[in-house]
């Protein structure tokens, strides 16, 4: 999963590049990255860290150009070393620069099919991405589009900076990574939640279509072209955890959906005959499904967790370790709302369950009487190979595991998780992927890719821990 921003103005876009990337900086936290264009030479500035760390006032003076794009990262394919972030450039056969959101599930073969034609220089999927498009590219933005299309499976938001032509955009047929199309005056954005727009003053044009790609050249003609037909799969990740509340994507509001999914998880409350003395949050994402949560079973909203913010989120750190290390800086009990209560704790997801115990600790540790646990996603039990990171099945506890022994791990009274029929009366039933629930995926993937994708992940994994180069 990351975050992805390309404008095409008639002023210096970097400063614009920047304070959406900032807006975007949720999305990734390994690395962030932007290039521009001038019509003559790009500039690039890129590496590990966080936006306002890796690109500082004095690289943003250098980045000239009224083309741009940017992005954030955590890493899903790699081990998110410094050669993985974006964006990634290529002058041959003319200057490409690009950057990607989502995860091409058959990376490990195209990146054998590119063999000795193309140096590769890192593990990241969207150097692949480039190299095929270059070695497709005509002059027509478009059909390099469609040979990505054709080769590529998985999902995918794409940006590409094309020198003498501008600024191209094209989104997977099942248009499963959000993406969205704007404009202010003269000046024209991409980016991967509306919630940018916002921010920096423009206007929502349209959401990308399944399979769409829309090109703004130099002089600011927009082209619009159906590159391949598809079916809108949205993933419904994006609007349990992983979006800004503030966005809305693909036309539904990510914070109704939440407010929704709140509705729907009091009615499993009510029926497990579960009354507790206050609902707390687990910050920040459950807080409007914890808020529509206590209005529906008349049971009063407390902030029993005080959020530093200035700690990383815990779900796309690489290791266990690091998951359980920031948890205890990140979260502070308010001990006067829990001691001695019967705590109902609301929280998006649980996937390994690292996180979830470390934190019913801190909450029990606060004094509390009983603790019961509610999840507004259903229990996950499927693999995601588009873009969010729980790519193996030994990671996720409720894939081998039932719901009281994921409470009894937790050591909580009572697990309450939403069921799969409250998640679509929440959200929709119709257009979304929710393969890590139901394993339903919206496109085919092989055996052996499956088992590539979990020998290299357990491999990563090994290697995030001691530190040392193993991923080869």
């Amino acid at each position: 999963m990351c975050g992805i921003i390309g404008i095409k103005g008639n002023d210096e876009v970097a400063k614009e590049l920047f304070v959406g990337l900032m807006a975007l900086q949720h999305r990734g936290q390994n690395s962030a990255g932007i290039n521009t264009y001038d019509g003559e030479r790009f500039y690039s500035k890129k590496g590990n860290g966080l936006v306002s760390h890796v690109l500082t006032g004095n690289s943003l003076k250098r980045l000239r150009g009224t083309i741009g794009i940017g992005h954030v990262r955590y890493p899903t394919i790699g081990r998110g070393d410094e050669e993985d972030a974006q964006p990634f450039l290529t002058t041959s056969p003319v200057g490409i620069s690009v950057v990607h959101n989502g995860n091409i599930v058959n990376y490990f073969e195209l990146r054998r099919s590119l063999g000795e034609k193309r140096y590769l220089n890192s593990f990241c999927d969207t150097e692949v991405i480039l190299n095929i498009f270059a070695d497709n590219f005509t002059n027509d933005p478009f059909e390099a589009g469609r040979v990505i299309m054709d080769k590529t499976n998985g999902a995918y938001s794409i940006l590409a900076v094309v020198s003498g032509v501008g600024l191209f955009a094209f989104r997977d047929p099942n248009a499963i990574r959000p993406f969205v199309f704007g404009r202010k005056g003269e000046n024209y954005i991409f980016t991967s939640e509306s919630v940018v727009l916002q921010i920096l003053g423009y206007n929502i044009i349209k959401d990308l279509a399944p399979g769409e790609g829309i090109l703004v050249d130099e002089n600011g003609r927009v082209t619009q072209k159906m590159l391949k037909k598809g079916s809108p799969r949205h993933c419904i990740f994006e609007y349990i955890y992983f979006a800004r509340p503030e966005s809305v994507l693909d036309g539904l509001s990510v914070y109704k959906a939440r407010l929704s999914l709140g509705k729907g998880l009091a009615k499993e409350v009510k029926r497990r005959g579960i009354r507790p003395d206050v609902v707390v949050p687990i910050p920040d994402t459950s807080r409007p499904t914890a808020i529509a949560l206590a209005e529906e079973i008349g049971v009063p909203y407390r902030e029993g967790l005080i959020k530093n913010r200035y700690i990383l989120r815990t779900f796309i750190m690489s290791t266990d370790d690091e998951r359980m290390r920031h948890i205890k800086y990140k979260l502070n009990p308010l001990i006067d709302e829990l001691k001695g209560k019967k705590v109902l704790l609301v929280d998006d997801s649980i996937v390994r369950g690292t996180t979830s115990r470390q934190i019913v600790r801190v909450v029990k540790n606060a004094g509390t009487k009983e603790i019961y646990f509610a999840i507004s996603a259903p229990p996950i039990r499927n693999p995601c190979y588009y873009g969010i990171d729980m790519q193996t099945r030994s990671e996720l506890i409720a894939r081998e595991k039932n719901e009281d022994e994921i409470r009894d791990i937790l050591k909580v009274d009572a697990l309450i998780y939403q069921t799969l029929d409250g998640l679509k009366e929440a959200i929709g039933k119709e257009n979304f992927c929710r393969a890590c629930f139901d394993g339903d995926y919206p496109t085919k993937i092989k055996g052996k890719e499956i088992l590539e994708i979990e020998e290299k992940r357990k491999r990563l994994t090994q290697t995030r821990k001691v530190g040392a180069g193993l991923f080869m």
